[in-house]
């Protein structure tokens, strides 16, 4: 085969790959994009050494998918998502809070979680903080080495994880899988979105 016609396969498969991956997302509500590309791989009846597409442009697919199959519900369970955050970063104004994830970058769903950076001295503080707010929490896993701990609390319209972290760690730039820098914001950034 031509290099140029390997290079056409191999471009075609990593598209084929982030298209079916953004789907599993949006319809199964799989929110880790290495496992929804290898599951995708799986269905295209593909090995596990085909040429993954990198997570932006499974993201990009996640974009369009919704945009064409949830085009009129998804600007508004978004705004639900984005006010019910927005409560948090307040509730949660002592521990420096920033607004991260799916929410903010537009392409949450039904399934999808509020993520949540806060910086405290310790993992208790905040606890205490939600049991003198009288907030549930349930302990998740935390997915960030340096994460101290996950606090899983319930809003009205979705689960909302706050990741938290030492003070010490809120001027390092947190990276996602893939590389890139993780976007974040504050309060007031986020009310201006709304």
């Amino acid at each position: 085969m031509p290099r140029q016609d390997r290079i056409r396969s191999a471009s075609a498969v990593r598209a084929s790959i982030a298209s079916a991956a953004a789907r599993l997302m949006a319809e199964d509500g799989i929110t880790d994009y290495h496992h929804a590309k290898k599951k995708a791989a799986r269905q295209l009846g593909l090995t596990d050494h085909a040429q993954f597409p990198d997570n932006a442009e499974v993201e990009a697919e996640l974009r369009a998918y919704r945009s064409l199959y949830h085009g009129e519900q998804h600007p508004e369970l978004l705004a639900a998502l984005r006010r019910a955050a927005l409560e948090l970063l307040e509730l949660l104004a002592d521990f420096r809070p920033w607004l991260t994830g799916s929410v903010l970058d537009g392409t949450a769903g039904e399934h999808s979680s509020i993520d949540i950076l806060l910086f405290a001295d310790s993992a208790k503080e905040v606890e205490i903080f939600l049991l003198n707010h009288r907030i549930s929490f349930a302990h998740g896993t935390p997915r960030h080495d340096k994460a101290e701990a996950v606090l899983v609390v319930e809003t009205a319209v979705a689960d909302a994880n706050l990741v938290i972290f030492p003070v010490a760690c809120e001027r390092i730039t947190l990276k996602t899988r893939d590389g890139r820098p993780r976007e974040r914001i504050r309060a007031e950034p986020l009310r201006a979105l709304l």
